[in-house]
């Protein structure tokens, strides 16, 4: 589908357009799947390692392993431009 002539020239398109895909996609859950298949690939590894940490050493494991993993996505999404 082609973009309307001057679409990138109106100063609210491409904004809007952000809001909208932004906006479905954290209605549709995106972040929670997001954490939950994290959540889950940490727990699963946790227990192939037979490590037993205390419910806060988990939670903060957790944290820096999800943050960690973020930033290695947002790395890599930078480096696609």
């Amino acid at each position: 589908m082609l973009n309307p002539p001057n679409f990138y020239e109106q100063s609210g398109s491409y904004i809007n357009l952000l809001k909208r895909m932004t906006q479905r996609l954290q209605h549709g859950n995106v972040n929670d799947r997001v954490f939950e298949t994290v959540q889950k690939s940490f727990q699963k590894e946790l227990s192939l390692e037979k490590i037993v940490l205390s419910h806060a050493e988990s939670d903060r494991l957790l944290r820096q392993v999800l943050k960690a993993v973020l930033t290695d996505m947002l790395t890599r999404l930078d480096g696609a431009d």
